[in-house]
């Protein structure tokens, strides 16, 4: 079979970054963001967060082709603002709200009086 071994899709290779960082010749304020390893929930994620940023004009995410596992995200960004900062700024908020959900889901549970091992 053609397809790429399961663990490619997860597993990033020793000496690859996991994130690249490519400014755009072309655009004032816009860059482009590789994430290795990963698929369309991430990138959908990223640029949800992103268009919650009023400094954020412009954010789109794209999956190259099927059996590359990137996501390439687009970020443009008013004068008030670089695309670094506000994928920086998206990724922080996430973990914040990932963090109380987690919370929230455990206290829950516990209230339940179900065990959850963390």
């Amino acid at each position: 079979m053609n397809a790429p071994d399961r663990y490619e899709r997860f597993v990033v290779p020793e000496g690859m970054k996991k994130v690249n960082y490519e400014r755009d010749m072309k655009i004032m304020n816009a860059a482009t963001f590789t994430v290795q390893r990963e698929d369309h929930t991430i990138g959908n994620i990223i640029r949800m967060q992103l268009h919650r940023d009023p400094n954020v004009l412009f954010s789109g995410y794209k999956l190259p082709h099927p059996l590359q596992y990137k996501v390439l995200i687009k970020i443009q960004t008013t004068s008030q603002s670089s695309p670094m900062q506000a994928y920086n700024q998206a990724i922080n908020d996430l973990d914040k709200e990932l963090d109380c959900l987690k919370e929230s889901f455990v206290s829950k549970c516990r209230r339940n009086k179900t065990t959850i091992k963390e």
